[in-house]
């Protein structure tokens, strides 16, 4: 099992402390804040998301489906990061910093996804960790998975990424 390059317990978003991303940045005063964290095998990045009402699809406790694109998205890019820092037996959020940026995003609707429970994502990278990463991930109940993505992370040089700080 590789060692985790960061703080078990600290998601690992935390190793980015001003990265602005709608989704799973820290310092973004309005975004989702998803937090992630290694899973127990050491091989997967796990999250867990308490969903808010507000990404209703309309139809009565049904997530909408760009809410669960991005969820996957997020958690996604977040993999081919942490994967590739433990592939460099580097820690997490040292420079310079390791960033990558979605080139494909594919996701399944298997089922509704629920508002009125905790969401879980599992992801993980299919293959070896390099400038293309393809991430796979589940998304849904403890005991049903109802979408499932595909994401194609292409690793960036941080400078690249117009707006950002680096720490």
């Amino acid at each position: 099992m590789p060692q985790s390059p960061h703080s078990e317990t600290d998601p690992v978003q935390t190793s980015w402390p001003d990265l602005t991303c709608y989704g799973c940045g820290p310092a973004n005063e309005v975004g989702l804040h998803l937090e992630s964290y290694l899973g127990e095998d050491g091989e997967t990045l796990v999250a867990t998301v308490q969903p808010d009402e507000i990404f209703n699809s309309g139809a009565p406790n049904v997530m909408y489906g760009g809410h669960i694109a991005s969820l996957i998205d997020c958690h996604s890019i977040w993999t081919a990061i942490v994967f590739a820092y433990i592939a460099e037996n580097r820690q997490l959020g040292s420079s310079p910093r390791i960033a990558y940026v979605t080139g494909e995003l594919c996701v399944d609707y298997l089922a509704p996804t629920p508002l009125d429970r905790p969401i879980e994502l599992t992801a993980w990278v299919d293959g070896d960790p390099g400038k293309r990463t393809r991430v796979k991930s589940e998304l849904g109940l403890e005991d049903e998975i109802t979408a499932t993505g595909e994401v194609l992370a292409v690793r960036i040089k941080p400078p690249d990424i117009v707006g950002h700080h680096q720490g």
